[in-house]
């Protein structure tokens, strides 16, 4: 699994850039990624609730250290394997 995605993901997210975020969004090959920044940036332009815009953004936090986690036990895993 390439991590990039979730590495520009949180980049983008810190910095607010918002345009580069929905660029992700269509170019990453991992669909839930795809379908938390698309719930995110809907919350972020067009909900008054700032309740809602902050429970999108902890999933899209959450997915992405989720992901980052299976990542890291993927490698861990793989050099475990190799060493033999």
């Amino acid at each position: 699994m390439n991590t990039i995605d979730y590495d520009k993901a949180l980049y983008y997210t810190h910095r607010s850039q918002w345009d580069n975020l929905l660029i992700l969004m269509v170019r990453t090959k991992d669909d839930l990624l795809s379908k938390k920044i698309e719930h995110f940036l809907h919350a972020y332009n067009f909900e008054n609730d700032y309740s809602v815009i902050q429970k999108r953004l902890t999933a899209l936090l959450r997915y992405i250290d989720h992901a980052l986690e299976l990542n890291g036990q993927h490698v861990a895993n793989e050099q475990y394997a190799n060493f033999y």
